[in-house]
């Protein structure tokens, strides 16, 4: 992969933010997917939250423990279901910190996620592998990607989507979906992308459960087998023998593009 150099980033001020560098990067990746950072009323500082389903558990688990440094012992806690969804919440609200309400002016503006390259220059491996997990599917029939994206502006999409082309050399392009209010977008990766993408991450993806997330489908039974041997190896930190088989396949919500 012919990479394009990332600016050097040692004096910036995310940089420096006293927090760990993979700390940094689940948050950076979090607030893609399915997180956000928040500075509520009567509090000086921020916090983030992220809420996954009771599926996702152990996902959700190993998130959590990543980030004991902005945790406290009631961080993690069960709710009740809420939107379409008729399982069990998993919720996780951090401590309020100087350090968060430090990301949070950076990446926020009014308390709304606000998408500039300066901030996604810090993004990481780890922190596209956590994006992917909270918000990509694999689609098309099992050999396309997608992030659901929808919660963005189309500007804030481009620049994501130039984002993956000018740092991971990732050709990504925006689709749109229609909501109650008008167009929603996302993030379409053709079958090479996503394996450039799934290449990058595979390494970092820490539970068994979220396999599926990694496992291109194809109808070529030599492409598969070809493709379940490249799992087995940049996976082989979670995987033994029948784990493709068991947790590599999920139907996800099928969008043609």
């Amino acid at each position: 992969m012919n990479k394009k150099v990332i600016p050097n980033l040692s004096r910036k001020k995310l940089s420096n933010i006293p927090l760990s560098d993979r700390c940094k990067s689940i948050i950076l990746g979090s607030i893609l997917g399915d997180s956000m950072l928040k500075i509520y009323s009567g509090y000086k500082n921020a916090r983030l939250s992220m809420r996954h389903s009771i599926i996702q558990q152990d996902y959700f688990i190993w998130k959590a423990e990543q980030m004991a440094e902005i945790s406290s012992p009631g961080s993690s806690l069960i709710t009740n279901p809420s939107g379409f969804s008729k399982n069990n919440k998993l919720l996780f609200q951090s401590r309020a910190l100087e350090s968060l309400t430090e990301i949070h002016d950076i990446t926020y503006k009014k308390n709304v996620i606000n998408i500039k390259r300066s901030w996604l220059n810090h993004l990481t491996p780890l922190s596209l592998m956590v994006w992917w997990l909270d918000d990509g599917s694999i689609v098309g029939g099992g050999t396309k990607g997608m992030f659901c994206t929808h919660g963005f502006s189309k500007e804030s999409n481009e620049m994501l989507i130039d984002y993956l082309k000018a740092v991971w050399d990732i050709d990504a392009r925006m689709g749109t979906t229609t909501g109650k209010t008008g167009p929603l977008y996302y993030i379409g990766l053709s079958t090479p992308s996503l394996i450039k993408l799934l290449m990058l991450i595979m390494p970092h993806i820490p539970v068994k459960s979220m396999i599926y997330k990694a496992h291109i489908r194809y109808k070529d039974e030599l492409l598969q087998q070809r493709w379940i041997s490249t799992m087995k190896e940049n996976m082989k930190h979670i995987i033994v023998e029948n784990d493709i088989v068991r947790y590599g396949i999920k139907k996800e919500k099928e969008i043609k593009f």
